[in-house]
């Protein structure tokens, strides 16, 4: 008998996910639990098995395709009774309220993070921008009262045809995308800066684990930082261990290994540690739950250049620490001037979560530990 296996539920609110490598191909015999297809979501690459045992008839998708939760992956030739993948029911979702009447409507449910858009449009005028395939939200309306027209859809469309067809975000971006707008929705970001003299280092000294000592003996004097918030309940978590998540640029996206207890271990092991996930970055080989779980960020964008930023603070977290890139500064010395090294620190924190005072003390507590000897 044939079986159609769909994509199972991810897991953490994932709705689809983009096939990366199938490990198997229409005619093979496969057992239960062999890996079948490798997919990227949440940023990391992740083994779908086998839920039969069988033979391969059909792979819905190739390489590079999204599919979403329930749609078609496999379909196999099984025989006899076999262990099947959870059903889940579908009770259904009613979107606004439905009046009988003698005219149909047809409601569209709005995505979570989709905010109404209220365009004024004909039907005719709706119509056309559909069949051109224009989003009427980037169409500034000419007509009487705010009301877009058929010339303004057109104008659009040459403009759109001109500057070339439309990626779409893919594996990591397309994740990065999604937290981003999540976080520009929910989080009410301000962002502080200041700098730290480091002109008592010495050259060898590890900037990055000294950012990580700051941080630590920061987080330890206010630790409101060093938490997470509920925007549903309206309420946050102070947690007693530091997770640290680390910013990892690629060429693929922005990754967030996470560098656990930073607190509780000696450099040697932070620098074996942060060596590791970020070897693990770059070979796409750190596992899901690596990028999962902090409780505060650190990004080190000074490497690439920048001064001064203004981090994301991504949910449920509610501070990030940006450190920018290192220069030399006049400053005054006993009334005298002298040429140092600067580290310029920008600290972005959850407004609904974090008071002003919190924060700067935060900061000033960083900058103090960052300026010194050792």
């Amino acid at each position: 008998m044939n079986r159609i296996f769909k994509l199972p539920d991810l897991g953490e609110g994932l709705t689809d996910a983009e096939i990366v490598e199938w490990h198997v191909k229409v005619g093979d015999e496969v057992k239960m639990d062999q890996p079948l297809v490798a997919v990227e979501t949440a940023k990391a690459i992740v083994d779908i098995p086998s839920p039969y045992q069988g033979r391969i008839d059909k792979l819905y998708g190739e390489s590079g395709d999204i599919i979403h939760v329930d749609d078609p992956l496999v379909e196999f030739e099984t025989e006899g009774a076999q262990p099947q993948p959870e059903k889940r029911e579908d009770t259904g979702t009613v979107v606004g309220k439905v009046e009988t009447g003698k005219e149909v409507v047809q409601e569209t449910a709005t995505r979570v993070g989709q905010v109404p858009s209220g365009i004024k449009a004909t039907p005719a005028v709706r119509a056309l921008a559909h069949r051109l395939d224009v989003d009427l939200s980037i169409v500034t309306p000419t007509g009487a009262d705010g009301m877009v027209t058929a010339t303004d859809v057109q104008r659009v469309a040459k403009i759109l045809a001109e500057v070339g067809p439309l990626e779409p975000l893919r594996g990591v971006r397309r994740t990065m995308a999604r937290a981003m707008a999540t976080a520009h929705a929910e989080v009410v970001p301000v962002t502080v800066n200041d700098d730290a003299d480091i002109q008592a280092w010495s050259p060898e000294e590890d900037i990055t684990l000294r950012l990580i000592r700051a941080i630590v003996t920061a987080c330890q004097a206010e630790p409101a930082l060093n938490a997470w918030y509920d925007s549903h309940a309206i309420g946050r978590r102070i947690l007693k261990k530091i997770d640290l998540g680390i910013a990892v640029d690629t060429p693929d996206g922005l990754f967030v290994p996470v560098l656990r207890d930073v607190g509780n271990r000696e450099p040697a092991n932070l620098r074996q540690g942060l060596d590791a996930i970020k070897q693990a970055v770059r070979e796409r080989k750190l596992p899901p739950e690596e990028l999962r779980g902090y409780t505060f960020t650190l990004s080190n964008f000074g490497t690439f250049g920048g001064r001064y930023a203004d981090p994301v603070v991504i949910p449920p977290t509610v501070a990030i620490l940006g450190a920018g890139r290192l220069h030399e500064a006049v400053v005054p010395v006993n009334g005298k001037p002298e040429i140092h090294r600067i580290l310029p620190l920008s600290l972005t924190f959850d407004h609904r979560s974090v008071t002003g005072g919190e924060a700067t003390r935060f900061l000033m507590v960083a900058i103090q530990d960052l300026e010194k000897a050792e």
